[in-house]
């Protein structure tokens, strides 16, 4: 009988399965057998699977189909397992040198346990510092075999299936098997943890956790984030029925609802809620929002120990809303958190020790005088300000080496000939360290240091109809996703110059971002497109989106609203074009929050918002449709039709705040129910004389410096040192000539 049975689950991981099996073969104890268990005969992991088998009589393949999953997969190995202990084993993870006999000897010293728990390390695919989340959770336990009850935190939902070692005679005598499903590990470990008597723990790493690149499976969005609340039932019925002691059943309640709250409060795991779902009230498997929340609720009462009491802080009170059923204050609280966070929060400081060092490091070398890093929306790509500053600077100041910051991920969006450094990388804290230049449409992060010497240029990415910065701190939605005002004052004080592309926004700056920078009142760069686009290039543009000929192109731009927890159109677009008349076609762009995710769309309707530019997709576009978006600022630029589509201004001035009565001084004409905005593009008012004439008195207050050379001014003040008076001087809005609109009957102011 050898002494480990290791279980190798194989499906969809034939390319790194070598991998995974050679560490296990490398390892200096040998009395082990080795299980892969891979899909039918002939398939890529099998064939790797016989090549060792035919290399080593200590591999032994078995077989389980795809459609049994990763629970079916680890039972079929189980069953044909021979060892005293079983191991898992992810395909892709490996076993780090002297694995095996460091979990050999604890065994001999702690003698027969159920279950040995041990630590391992999570190393990411890219650069970053491996962690490992086992430690902690193992540091307060007994230094030799103990009972669960002398260590009531080690419930087993925490730790992953992989990381202990199961003695095979105990997992026969209590018939355990893994829970079909996903989230088999948290059954898997509960169920074990409630029937084992002896435990004992390894402080130290035996499996290197690869990280996948895209992501545990479980944590992507779908339908099987359900089968959580499966797992926890299941693990809550058996302690009931064995009646756990209170001591045991509150850590073991807590670790479990931890696990549902974090994901009742991400925003993409499950999908929104449909009209058409809440009729299926027999389905309690459903995946919506609230349906989750409604079974966790149910699920949280019927278990809930005697004398139980929340946790404090934040996840306290989600505990309080989950017990009362109150989704409406849940989901408030969870689009609180969310949506601004997950923008700013993309950028993280310098993490890890040896980064630490390796950023310290380099910031005692001296300045790189011809070196420039850009970022926009945070390492989205390359786009809005930074990017068309970047183009000019090629062309005006070809000695300034340029670098564009772009997250993991996300490289392929940038075009071949941009030199770029991914977010986190050394060689991004090393360029952010070294740069003299630095151009940015949000905030670098928090860990950055201004050193003297260099230059800090805040471009903004939008005219402010909404407050901004500490504008928004009596705003308690947006403030509370804000986070600190102190630190974001500590990041302006970062700035040298800031951008603003009318006498309005400079205003609100100075207002909502209090320092001692320069503005800068040279118009918006990503705008200068506005006026040097021809005939040809807006024919192209509206080509490549699969806008039809002889059509009227609506582009539909709704910005982001801080109460709500996702993506929601306002407006159906279909019945919109029906209504609106048979030559419309609409042009969808979500917020750049959204632009990760998938929106319906099909015959009238184009989705545009992952189209590399926002001011391609409004050139293309011969009118515009927006509730509050700043886009509307920039659009104007182009002097065509705006339409205002206010259903919800009282809650979204009262939730955001704003700077001025849009209503009361639009572009163009206001609509507040579907049928009055049908109505105005159906009767032609949209683009009537009465439409212009609001857009012009808009276009004089909001579109006063941006006449086509804001990019070349900004090049030659910051990049160039040149002074103020020998830049080119503002083009009056009378003077210029906008990009020609593909329809030829709008009418002009």
């Amino acid at each position: 009988m050898p002494r480990f049975s290791i279980i190798v689950p194989s499906h969809g991981v034939a390319g790194r399965l070598g991998q995974a099996l050679d560490s296990v073969l490398a390892q200096s104890f040998g009395d082990f057998e080795l299980i892969p268990v891979c899909d039918a005969p002939g398939s890529p992991a099998s064939d790797v699977a016989a090549r060792h088998a035919e290399r080593d009589s200590r591999v032994a393949p078995v077989h389980a189909p795809p459609s049994a999953g990763l629970a079916g997969a680890r039972n079929a190995g189980m069953r044909a397992a021979t060892g005293t202990y079983l191991l898992f084993l992810d395909g892709d993870d490996v076993l780090v040198p002297g694995a095996l006999a460091a979990l050999d000897a604890r065994l001999t010293e702690t003698g027969q346990v159920d279950v040995l728990h041990f630590e391992h390390e999570r190393a990411p695919w890219w650069e970053g510092e491996p962690t490992n989340p086992a430690a902690p959770v193992l540091a307060k336990t007994p230094d030799g075999a103990f009972a669960p009850d002398r260590a009531p935190h080690l419930t087993g939902v925490r730790l992953p299936a992989w990381s202990s070692a199961w003695r095979r005679a105990f997992v026969a005598e209590r018939r355990l098997t893994f829970p079909d499903g996903h989230f088999t590990d948290i059954g898997w470990g509960g169920l074990a943890m409630l029937s084992a008597r002896r435990v004992a723990v390894l402080r130290s790493v035996v499996v290197r956790h690869l990280v996948r690149r895209q992501g545990s499976r479980l944590n992507r969005p779908g339908e099987h984030h359900a089968e959580l609340l499966d797992q926890a039932g299941l693990v809550l019925e058996r302690a009931a029925e064995l009646g756990l002691s209170a001591e045991r059943s509150g850590p073991l309640f807590d670790q479990l609802f931890a696990a549902v709250l974090k994901t009742a409060a991400h925003p993409r795991r499950l999908p929104p809620d449909r009209r058409a779902f809440f009729r299926r009230t027999s389905d309690h498997r459903a995946p919506g929002r609230r349906a989750f929340f409604r079974r966790a609720s149910a699920l949280y009462r019927r278990h809930r120990p005697a004398g139980h009491r929340p946790p404090g802080g934040s996840l306290g009170v989600q505990h309080r809303l989950l017990a009362a059923g109150s989704y409406a204050a849940f989901a408030t609280l969870r689009g609180t958190h969310r949506a601004v966070t997950r923008a700013v929060a993309a950028v993280p400081r310098p993490r890890g020790l040896r980064t630490r060092l390796l950023y310290r490091m380099h910031l005692r070398r001296p300045l790189d005088p011809h070196l420039a890093v850009y970022c926009a929306y945070w390492g989205r790509g390359y786009a809005c300000n930074p990017a068309a500053i970047h183009a000019r600077a090629r062309e005006l100041a070809p000695h300034i080496r340029s670098v564009f910051l772009v997250e993991a991920g996300r490289e392929h969006t940038l075009p071949d000939d941009v030199e770029y450094a991914v977010i986190g990388s050394r060689r991004y804290w090393e360029v952010l360290a070294r740069a003299t230049y630095l151009v940015n449409n949000a905030n670098f992060a928090e860990g950055v240091v201004k050193r003297p010497g260099s230059v800090h240029l805040q471009t903004q990415h939008g005219t402010p109809l909404k407050t901004m910065g500490v504008d928004q701190s009596t705003y308690s939605v947006v403030a509370a996703a804000t986070g600190s005002f102190t630190k974001l004052l500590g990041r302006v004080d970062r700035w040298d110059y800031n951008l603003s592309s009318n006498p309005h926004s400079t205003r609100v700056w100075e207002r909502a971002f209090p320092g001692s920078y320069e503005h800068l009142e040279y118009g918006y760069p990503r705008n200068d497109v506005y006026c040097t686009a021809t005939a040809d290039d807006v024919a192209r543009i509206r080509a490549e989106l699969g806008i039809p000929q002889g059509r009227t192109a609506v582009l539909y731009a709704p910005t982001h609203r801080d109460h709500h927890t996702g993506f929601e159109p306002g407006l159906d677009l279909e019945a919109f074009c029906e209504a609106a008349g048979e030559d419309v076609v609409v042009l969808l762009r979500a917020h750049y929050f959204y632009d990760r995710g998938s929106r319906r769309a099909g015959g009238r309707v184009i989705d545009v918002t992952a189209h590399r530019s926002s001011e391609e997709v409004c050139l293309a576009a011969d009118a515009l449709i927006t509730d509050y978006s700043s886009i509307m600022f920039d659009y104007a630029n182009l002097d065509r039709p705006i339409v205002v589509y206010a259903d919800d201004w009282d809650v979204y001035r009262e939730t955001r705040g704003v700077c001025f009565d849009l209503p009361a001084e639009p572009p163009g004409p206001v609509a507040r129910t579907p049928d009055e905005l049908a109505r105005v593009f159906r009767d032609g008012s949209y683009a009537d004389a009465e439409s212009a004439a609001l857009r012009a008195r808009f276009r004089e207050r909001f579109c006063a410096f941006d006449d086509g050379r804001a990019a070349e001014r900004v090049v030659r003040r910051v990049l160039l040192g040149e002074p103020p008076a020998a830049l080119p001087p503002v083009i009056p809005l009378a003077e210029r000539v906008p990009a020609p609109a593909a329809a030829a009957t709008l009418v002009r102011s």
